[in-house]
């Protein structure tokens, strides 16, 4: 049960409702995490329109999904690895692949060090070494690229909190997750 309820989108005025609009335009739905997000219309509009910039990046879209799930699993965030697991498998990755984004790898080498990256920034909270950093650029990552895996790291883990502490109700597919070790 959410400890904090989702705004009903129907019932939603003013700016909430405006975002509200613009998310069921978009995507077809009102996932609960953005209707949640709305009791805070600037949190909400904040989170959309850093979301579009980094989509907006060199990364592909299956790299940001993979991602997204690597950085939500470490994070322990079943919402989030459900949600980019659902969005993920639609865009056309494999099953295998976002199993394998779960559990923090990749068969493909460039993806695989991605994943590890972002992992070492989750788990490191930052504080990356020198080796992790040459692992990614060694892999063909140049520095806008990692500066743009560092912002879906950044703002996962920003979605990641906020769904723990509002206990979301997923309105995906559920997919399992290893229990975090801080649970």
């Amino acid at each position: 049960m959410p400890r904090i309820n989702p705004i009903d989108p129907a019932t939603a005025n003013g700016q909430a409702k405006s975002l509200l609009d613009a998310v069921q335009s978009k995507f077809g739905m009102v996932p609960n995490l953005l209707a949640t997000m709305a009791h805070a219309p600037g949190v909400l509009q904040s989170y959309l329109q850093f979301n579009e910039n980094l989509r907006g990046g060199t990364l592909d879209a299956t790299l940001f999904e993979q991602i997204a799930i690597t950085v939500s699993t470490v994070n322990g965030c079943r919402y989030c690895v459900s949600a980019h697991s659902a969005m993920g498998e639609s865009a056309g990755i494999p099953r295998q692949a976002i199993q394998d984004a779960i559990n923090g790898e990749s068969s493909d080498p460039r993806t695989d060090a991605a994943l590890k990256f972002a992992r070492a920034v989750v788990s490191k909270q930052g504080w990356v070494g020198d080796d992790e950093l040459e692992a990614v650029r060694g892999a063909g990552f140049d520095d806008s690229e990692i500066a743009q895996i560092i912002g879906i790291v950044g703002m996962k883990t920003f979605t990641n909190y906020f769904n723990h502490i509002a206990q979301t109700d997923i309105d995906f597919p559920e997919v399992d997750i290893p229990e975090p070790a801080h649970a």
